[in-house]
C-alpha cells in the first residue's frame, strides 16, 4: 500500500470540496481498502465520509441513505423482498455488517487479471490489453462484452435495483442528479476504464427506488459454486404484477453473465399477458441470452442464465 493523506470529513460540503483529482470517499471500505493494499488502487488522499448524514430509509417513498450498512437495509420492513434478499445473499455477515449501500453499488470488479497488477487489464490500465479473453474466463461475462474487456459486474444490490428501475441521487460541487441506474453503469466498449457515470468529485448520496406496490410478490435467486461468500455464475431478480391469474407487468435482470447489472426488456414483454406457468417462464427466458458472446470457459452460461431466470420466476409464484 502506497502513503496516503487521510481525512475526516464532518460536513458533505466539506467532503466534496476536499474531493479532488487523485481523492477517494472511504466508507466501509470494503472493496477500497483491499485494492490499496493490492495496488491496483492508490489515491493521494482518502477522504472518510462516516460521519456524514447519508443515512435513513425514508416512510414515504423507499429512499435509502448511501452510507445505510447492508444488513441493516436487508433487515428493514419496508424494503421489498427483491432487495433484502439480494443483500442477504452478498459477502459474509462480517462484511455486511460494515459495506456501505453506495460503496456496494461503486464495488469493483473480481475479475483476478483487474486484481493482479503483473496481468495485462484494460479495466486498470487502458492499452494495456485483456488476459481473461484467452485465459481463465469461466466467471467472466457474456453480456455486454467487448474486445478490451469481458469483466463481470460483481454487485448483487445493483441487479435488484436495475430490475425496479432504481436511481442514484449524486452531489458535488457542481449540483445534484438523479440518474437511472440503467444509464449509470457503462458497458465497457472501448473504455473499459469508465465503469459508471460517476464525475470527479460526485458522491453517492441515496438510492431512489419507485413505489411499486406489487413489488413485495419480488425474489432473487443467486447460483454460485459455493454457499457462502461467493460472487454469482448466474443470479436473477424478479418481480411479477399477477392479478386474475395473469402476469400484468414483470421485472427481470440478471446478475453474473453481465459487464453491467442487466435488464432483460424481451423477458418481461414475454411475461406480460400470461398465466404464471412453467410453460409461460421457459418460453419467456428463451431470449435471455440474446446477444450473447460466450468464451472457452463460459460458454455454459447461456444455459445457466435461462435456468436461473426460470427457477426464480417458479419460486416466486410457488409463494403467492
Amino acid at each position: 500500500m502506497r502513503a496516503f493523506d487521510f481525512t475526516a470529513a464532518r460536513t458533505l460540503p466539506e467532503a466534496l470540496r476536499l474531493a479532488g483529482p487523485g481523492s477517494a470517499f472511504l466508507a466501509g471500505g470494503t472493496t477500497l481498502v483491499d485494492l490499496m493494499k493490492l495496488d491496483v488502487l492508490a489515491p493521494g488522499q482518502v477522504i472518510d465520509i462516516n460521519r456524514l448524514p447519508l443515512h435513513g430509509i425514508s416512510r414515504d417513498a423507499l429512499r435509502i441513505g448511501a452510507l445505510e450498512r447492508m444488513s441493516d437495509v436487508a433487515r428493514h420492513p419496508r424494503v421489498y423482498p427483491v432487495i433484502a434478499e439480494a443483500l442477504a445473499l452478498s459477502a459474509s455477515p462480517q462484511l455486511r455488517n460494515m459495506a456501505s449501500i453506495g460503496g456496494n453499488l461503486l464495488q469493483r470488479t473480481r475479475c483476478g487479471y483487474f486484481r493482479d497488477v503483473h496481468s495485462a487489464c484494460n479495466r486498470r490500465q487502458p492499452g494495456s490489453g485483456c488476459a481473461a479473453l484467452t485465459g481463465d474466463n469461466r466467471t467472466h461475462a457474456i453480456l455486454g462484452t467487448s474486445d478490451a474487456c469481458v469483466a463481470t459486474h460483481p454487485s448483487d444490490l445493483a441487479v435488484a435495483l436495475v430490475a425496479l428501475d432504481a436511481s442514484v441521487h449524486l452531489v458535488s460541487r457542481a449540483g445534484e442528479r438523479l440518474v437511472r441506474l440503467t444509464a449509470f453503469y457503462r458497458p465497457p466498449g472501448d473504455t473499459p476504464q469508465v465503469e459508471n457515470d460517476l464525475r470527479p468529485g460526485e458522491l453517492i448520496t441515496e438510492v431512489v427506488v419507485p413505489r411499486l406496490p406489487w413489488a413485495r410478490h419480488s425474489t432473487y435467486v443467486k447460483v454460485r459454486d459455493r454457499s457462502s461468500y461467493e460472487f454469482a455464475l448466474a443470479s436473477a431478480a424478479v418481480a411479477l404484477d399477477v392479478r386474475g391469474g395473469v402476469i400484468r407487468e414483470a421485472r427481470v435482470a440478471a446478475g453474473g453473465v453481465g459487464t453491467v447489472p442487466w435488464r432483460l426488456p424481451a423477458v418481461e414483454a414475454a411475461l406480460r399477458g400470461k398465466p404464471p406457468t412453467r410453460a409461460v417462464f421457459e418460453a419467456a427466458a428463451a431470449p435471455a441470452a440474446d446477444g450473447a458472446r460466450p468464451l472457452p470457459g463460459n460458454a455454459f452460461k447461456v444455459t445457466l442464465l435461462k435456468r436461473t431466470i426460470v427457477r426464480a420466476l417458479t419460486s416466486l409464484e410457488g409463494r403467492s
